[in-house]
């Protein structure tokens, strides 16, 4: 028997499902065992029920290709067989949160790409290197679920990857003032250019419930743990603009920043390449080694060339520069289906399996 953590991934057919699946090949600690889906993909082999949807680069790995999809909502057939799974299933925000926490109920440690729980106080939202003492939350939210092991915890919004690790690395500068534009790629909407050619050449100035995301959820990346759950943080005030662009994976992030004690270009550079977390420390399997990097180049970041740096785990920062009007803007890149999603997923499970709060059952 493998000593690997036996995982399922819920929502395996969607494009976050495909890439978790893409990303846990040949996983030192886990190991996919289960596969589960809508009704309509329950009982079909996952190459059958994927059918020409399968969208990633690299091929599907032969490994899940003949295992039989299990009914998402048969919670209980579906939780005995894993120690563990991830999220990422394609339903309304109620069910969503219904089905995370029917999973943790069952003693079934979720670690969710989902937005359901990301203001639910006492559900961590985690990016390993700013917040992991969030976790610590975890123990208040298994009192209130009723478990000993089970429990939801969650990465944030892909969109604020590329500049919200910057906020964290110049936290003795004191940032008071945001202004971010995001131009995000059609992946983040689970799409390819097969599947949405009408983004060809085109901009859509227009991302649901992503300038929302975008301003709020960094303050709770930023908070800290007060009486079981979460508070998020006063500062700094952020607005954004999210705007879809023809790009298939990497978001990108405009911002300017003000600051309530005035650093030098130097000092917030050394700040960034420096600034690394638990996941570098314990060198995790998937952590960038380093976290993020600072490009000189006036070009630079481009989504060609950096959207890859650290296999997609690592964030670029480019065009850093003083501001007529604010103190510094600057350029973020980040990987949204890895660093974003799926990956920044993964990060966090092997952060909790490296706390102790996923082992096997």
């Amino acid at each position: 028997m493998s000593n690997k953590l036996k995982v399922g991934i819920l929502g395996a057919t969607g494009m976050v499902g495909q890439r978790f699946i893409s990303l846990l090949e040949n996983h030192p600690w886990f190991e996919v065992t289960t596969l589960a889906a809508s009704p309509r993909s329950a009982g079909k082999s996952y190459e059958e029920a994927v059918g020409d949807r399968w969208k990633m680069t690299t091929p599907m790995p032969e490994a899940v290709k003949s295992m039989v999809v299990k009914n998402v909502n048969e919670v209980e057939d579906v939780a005995k067989t894993v120690d563990f799974v991830f999220s990422a299933v394609d339903m309304s925000k109620d069910e969503i949160k219904k089905i995370e926490e029917d999973y943790a109920k069952t003693e079934t440690p979720v670690v969710s790409n989902n937005s359901a729980h990301r203001w639910t106080p006492d559900v961590p939202m985690v990016v390993p290197e700013i917040n992991p003492a969030h976790f610590d939350v975890i123990e208040f939210q298994k009192k209130r679920l009723g478990t000993t092991r089970g429990f939801v915890a969650v990465k944030p919004n892909c969109s604020i990857q590329s500049y919200a690790p910057c906020l964290a690395a110049w936290k003795e500068f004191e940032p008071v003032e945001v202004v971010a534009t995001t131009y995000q790629a059609i992946s983040g909407a689970g799409k390819t250019f097969k599947d949405w050619p009408e983004m060809e050449g085109n901009v859509i100035p227009y991302i649901g419930g992503e300038e929302e995301k975008s301003e709020q959820e960094p303050l709770r990346v930023l908070g800290k743990v007060e009486d079981g759950v979460i508070k998020k943080a006063d500062a700094p005030k952020i607005t954004c603009q999210c705007i879809r662009v023809p790009v298939l994976n990497g978001h990108t992030a405009a911002v300017f920043i003000k600051f309530a004690k005035k650093p030098t270009k130097e000092q917030l550079i050394e700040k960034l390449v420096n600034f690394s977390g638990i996941p570098q420390e314990l060198e995790l399997p998937s952590a960038p080694k380093q976290f993020i990097q600072y490009l000189e180049e006036d070009n630079r970041p481009q989504v060609r060339e950096d959207v890859d740096y650290e296999n997609g785990m690592g964030v670029s920062i480019g065009r850093l520069r003083e501001d007529s009007i604010y103190d510094y803007k600057f350029v973020g890149l980040s990987h949204n289906t890895v660093r974003g999603a799926a990956g920044g997923a993964v990060l966090c499970a092997e952060t909790l399996k490296a706390k102790g709060f996923i082992t096997k059952k």
